[in-house]
């Protein structure tokens, strides 16, 4: 229990300094100050100060044994990846080295004491170590590449996903270290890990103009993946295969409208929408509803593909719609709705939600839609630990098989979504 206060303690006080100087920020005298002390506030000098913060703190917690004053002190050191961030945009100090040294920085927070936590027995340390090698590949060797072909390597949001998750790993381990009865999921965090370094990665060598056409194709991937876990009875995979998918569609317009796209990346889209979110949905409703349930999967993959047609041939042209309301439930909801519904209700009412949902997706009621108008409104730093979050939680159902609360977490985004955009719509 004292190792969870401590921890909570940090956590808190970490947090409200992060408040605090974002508050201030807002200030122009605090601005002002920032510029005039260069030497301990400019991005690049907090990027050194939480760098020795964190070798400090390593010391302290390996070596010396002090462990409560080491949380603290890696604490604040994470917190300040955010305030570095934060005084780069508010006081227009962003560098090309900082783009370089930032994540570099990140890495030399995060690693070490992983590493050390892998070796006492608390993580896998092969896992460890592939988590290593990704990150010096991606810091020296892909960056290299990437100045050579006059590319940025700024940090991707993969990338700042997979920092934050990393900060967070590092705390946990010590919460395993100093606590008995804690749910072990280290290795289960630390793949997540590693699959968004990775991706982090191999984003920065893709093409601008090809990016949201990547993104629709693995959403398409997700999509025949989950029908392929389907035919097999693995239901919980499978809608966690069309939940990643919706990942990548969230992203794959907002991409093509910033750098563009191929004249086929509309039909991709499109395709990949009808598979992820009419069939892949409609067969869990299938093998999982009864009897009767093939006729139901017949109608909601008739509504989703009316939904689809709609927007395409009707809703994109009107004038009386605003920029990123949808008329009507957009199907990736539609398809949370079903897929929700699908592990915590009995096979007997899931037909009955199916109408729902299709009733939804096939009415004129606006909606928000979530990446266009709800994600704009949302600070970025929060929509990152909301990411970071959402991976420790599903790392936790995905480690304890709890396939209801997995359902229940699915329903509740969807709920919020569906409610909080209501204060989104312009009338």
């Amino acid at each position: 229990m004292e190792r969870l206060l401590t921890i909570a303690a940090a956590a808190a006080i970490g947090t409200g300094f992060y408040l605090w100087f974002s508050a201030m920020l807002r200030r122009p005298a605090f601005r002002q100050f920032i510029a005039d002390h260069q030497w301990l506030l400019h991005p690049n000098s907090i990027c050194y100060w939480r760098t020795a913060m964190a070798l400090v703190g390593f010391v302290l917690y390996f070596g010396v044994g002090w462990q409560s004053i080491a949380i603290y002190i890696f604490t604040f050191a994470a917190i300040l990846d955010g305030v570095d961030g934060i005084v780069a945009r508010s006081c227009n100090m962003a560098t090309k080295l900082g783009e370089w040294l930032d994540p570099l920085c990140d890495k030399l927070t995060y690693l070490p004491p992983l590493i050390a936590f892998a070796y006492l027995g608390i993580m896998s340390v092969e896992l460890v170590w592939a988590l290593v090698a990704v990150e010096v590949v991606g810091q020296f060797f892909a960056r290299h590449i990437l100045a050579r072909l006059k590319i940025s390597g700024a940090a991707n949001n993969f990338g700042k996903i997979k920092a934050i998750i990393c900060f967070a790993l590092v705390i946990y381990c010590a919460l395993l270290h100093g606590q008995s009865g804690v749910i072990d999921m280290g290795n289960e965090v630390l793949i997540a890990c590693l699959v968004l370094a990775a991706a982090s990665v191999a984003c920065k060598f893709i093409p601008n103009r090809l990016y949201a056409d990547s993104l629709s194709t693995l959403n398409f991937i997700c999509g025949v993946a989950s029908l392929v876990l389907t035919y097999n009875h693995r239901f919980a995979w499978a809608i966690f295969a069309i939940i990643v998918g919706q990942l990548f569609d969230l992203f794959d317009g907002r991409m093509a409208e910033k750098h563009g796209g191929t004249k086929y990346g509309p039909y991709l889209d499109d395709v990949a929408d009808f598979v992820s979110f009419g069939l892949s949905p409609a067969y869990v409703v299938t093998l999982k509803g009864g009897s009767w349930a093939w006729i139901f999967g017949l109608i909601y993959i008739a509504g989703v593909a009316y939904r689809l047609i709609r927007f395409v041939q009707v809703d994109k042209k009107r004038t009386d719609l605003p920029y990123g309301i949808f008329n009507g439930l957009p199907s990736p909801a539609g398809a949370l709705v079903v897929l929700g519904a699908a592990l915590v209700v009995p096979p007997q009412y899931l037909w009955l939600v199916a109408l729902i949902s299709v009733g939804l997706m096939v009415s004129t009621v606006r909606f928000a839609h979530f990446g266009r108008v709800i994600l704009k409104e949302i600070p970025k730093p929060l929509f990152f630990v909301a990411c970071a979050a959402m991976v420790l939680v599903i790392s936790y159902i995905l480690k304890t098989r709890n396939v209801e609360m997995f359902g229940s977490l699915i329903l509740f985004t969807v709920l919020t979504y569906m409610v909080a955009g209501r204060r989104y719509l312009k009338k």
